[in-house]
């Protein structure tokens, strides 16, 4: 087992009651529906621009900013000063925290994502946790299922241990940095404050302060007919 404090500091996470009598990080995901069945109190306390569509149990928090174009379909918890941006598609136990920047095509599916976190262009979040401060680059996705469609499997140093999930995306940490396009297969866990270089195919366990560098080799040869 890995502390949840490599991944987390949770004294300031709105959310930490998810993470109680958990063996496991990844044991929060089964967790979140009935979390909101029995937390949520929809109401909506931010603004809406133009006419993006919002339906089901749906908690909207002060001064968040839900642009037109945005979808939520609820039950979604969604905090303070937020920019849900047009493009947005939210569906079905979410959590966001404050300040979390959630962008143009960017879809969210059964996941908590903690304050500040940022993922603003053309990514997929199923089944995962992000840290406060987490941040995913352009066109990151983190892939949820096997393609096998067995349960997925953490990668842990030498073995692996069966997660019992047969949808389980990724824990990114704290302050982490996922690369543009990069790709994080089913399972995987970011360290707080860990990077993973843009265009990387990524598996398995990266511990925290902890950089997974990837290089692509070119080679450089002289175009027929340039000038």
């Amino acid at each position: 087992m890995i502390p949840i404090d490599e991944f987390f500091d949770l004294e300031n996470c709105e959310h930490r009651a998810l993470f109680e009598n958990v063996s496991n990080v990844w044991d929060v995901l089964p967790k979140i529906g009935a979390y909101l069945q029995f937390r949520l109190r929809p109401g909506i306390h931010g603004r809406l621009i133009g006419k993006p569509f919002v339906s089901g149990a749906v908690f909207i928090g002060k001064n968040t900013v839900i642009e037109h174009g945005a979808m939520v379909k609820g039950p979604a918890w969604i905090g303070e000063n937020c920019e849900i941006r047009n493009g947005c598609y939210i569906r079905e136990n979410v959590i966001l925290g404050d300040g979390v920047i959630a962008g143009n095509s960017c879809e969210f599916k059964n996941c908590l994502v903690m304050d500040r976190a940022q993922i603003p262009h053309f990514n997929y979040v199923g089944d995962s946790i992000l840290g406060a401060g987490a941040h995913l680059g352009a066109g990151v996705i983190l892939s949820n299922v096997r393609l096998d469609k067995s349960t997925v499997r953490v990668r842990l140093g030498d073995g692996s241990l069966d997660s019992g999930l047969k949808k389980f995306g990724a824990v990114v940490g704290e302050l982490a940095e996922i690369g543009c396009h990069a790709v994080l297969s089913p399972g995987s866990l970011i360290g707080r404050g860990s990077v993973v270089y843009p265009g990387s195919q990524w598996r398995g366990h990266l511990p925290a302060g902890h950089m997974a560098k990837y290089r692509q080799e070119f080679e450089i040869v002289r175009r027929r007919g340039a000038l």
